[in-house]
């Protein structure tokens, strides 16, 4: 196997904002608004100002107020005066034998996460991370053994979609179309480093201006939320986001998902169950996706192929079945391919569309479970691992 290709792109430090400037990366269109009535934006022209200046941003990919060539010189002056359009700084981008690209990104106060763009024939889908670190120590996943450092800006989340955007030279040329079809960048899944729905507002608002139709323009459908269930915030997602959601559910008893999944310990699997429920419904969604690692020994039996039916029954749904990525350390092994198989066919045959997922990345340490930020790449032993764990 090559080597992966590793790039240093950090050759020049980015200006650190001056006094009081404020990132417009990351504004909602309100607040958007209420930043440019603060620098003198008279109340009739700030709904139009505020348009312009969100189609440079997030259509264009403009970085200069000196290139926002439909506003006045003056106007422009004002805002490089008081504002900044910053994005997270990209260290190093790494690309796998298959093509995926994974960067590791680093943010306000020196903290990093890390990005993962995945080509596929006809779709390009980016991996974004919510949180530096993650709070629920799932005991298969390497991110989980990174400590929870803080939560991410809406700025610094959407700011790893315009990011993978320059680097894949994805903006639109002047006066082209906001066409969203055969984009590189054509999905989101937010299945990067944290949980999504502890970081909920700023996950929100990072999403709405991804899919506003005169920036960005993904639509809904083209997003999708990851979550271990946190189960307050999944109606909430439902009603002010309307994405597709995925649930990370990785077992069909409590005293297995309690170990793999603790968050399992305060909302178990039938107060989750309940809760999705009504989320397509709600959200207009067709079905909702849950995945499933498949741990050798641990959760890949006829037996739980047959709970996880029994489970299903009643909600719009597909299995991804995610063969276990590996990791220094890991507590783990993978299942066989004939247990996957099998496992797979016990779900399809009670008519639940269960994919086998191909693993992307795996030299690079870019597939599912295996982010974790440089700085924190501590190697420990599975023995230590697993006594975390509680195994």
């Amino acid at each position: 196997m090559k080597a992966p290709i590793t790039q240093d792109v950090h050759t020049i430090p980015r200006k650190l904002p001056e006094g009081d400037r404020v990132n417009l990366v990351g504004l909602t269109r309100d607040g958007l608004r209420d930043a440019l009535l603060a620098v003198g934006v008279p109340e009739k022209q700030a709904k139009m100002r505020t348009g312009q200046v969100w189609q440079w941003l997030y259509h264009w990919g403009v970085r200069d107020f000196a290139q926002m060539t439909n506003l006045a010189k003056e106007f422009r002056t004002t805002l490089a005066q008081h504002f900044t359009i910053d994005l997270p700084e990209v260290v190093t981008r790494q690309l796998s034998e298959d093509g995926t690209r994974k960067y590791l990104v680093r943010i306000a106060g020196g903290h990093e996460v890390e990005v993962v763009y995945i080509p596929e024939e006809n779709r390009g889908t980016l991996c974004v991370s919510s949180q530096v670190g993650c709070t629920l120590t799932c005991s298969f996943c390497h991110t989980g053994t990174q400590k929870l450092v803080r939560n991410l800006t809406a700025g610094e989340i959407v700011g790893q979609i315009m990011l993978a955007r320059d680097d894949l030279g994805e903006w639109p040329e002047k006066g082209a179309p906001n066409d969203p079809q055969g984009r590189l960048v054509s999905n989101i899944v937010l299945m990067g480093m944290g949980e999504p729905l502890y970081n909920f507002e700023n996950v929100r608002d990072a999403m709405k201006i991804a899919m506003d139709g005169e920036g960005i323009a993904l639509g809904r459908r083209r997003i999708t939320l990851s979550t271990s269930g946190v189960v307050p915030e999944i109606a909430r997602t439902a009603q002010e986001i309307g994405c597709l959601l995925a649930v990370s559910f990785h077992a069909t008893t409590d005293a297995v998902r309690d170990v793999l999944v603790p968050i399992n310990k305060r909302w178990n699997i039938e107060v989750l169950l309940d809760a999705l429920r009504d989320y397509p419904k709600v959200s207009n969604s067709e079905r909702i996706t849950f995945e499933y690692v498949m741990l050798n020994g641990v959760n890949d039996s006829d037996e739980d192929a047959h709970r996880l039916v029994n489970l299903l029954h009643g909600i719009p749904a597909k299995v991804n079945l995610i063969p276990f990525n590996e990791w220094p350390g890991a507590p783990y092994t993978r299942s066989s391919n004939n247990r996957i198989r099998a496992f797979a066919t016990i779900l399809m045959e009670a008519g639940y569309a269960s994919p086998i997922r191909t693993p992307r990345g795996e030299d690079i340490m870019a597939a599912c479970g295996q982010l974790k930020s440089a700085t924190e790449r501590q190697r420990k032993s599975r023995a230590q691992i697993a006594a975390e764990a509680g195994l």
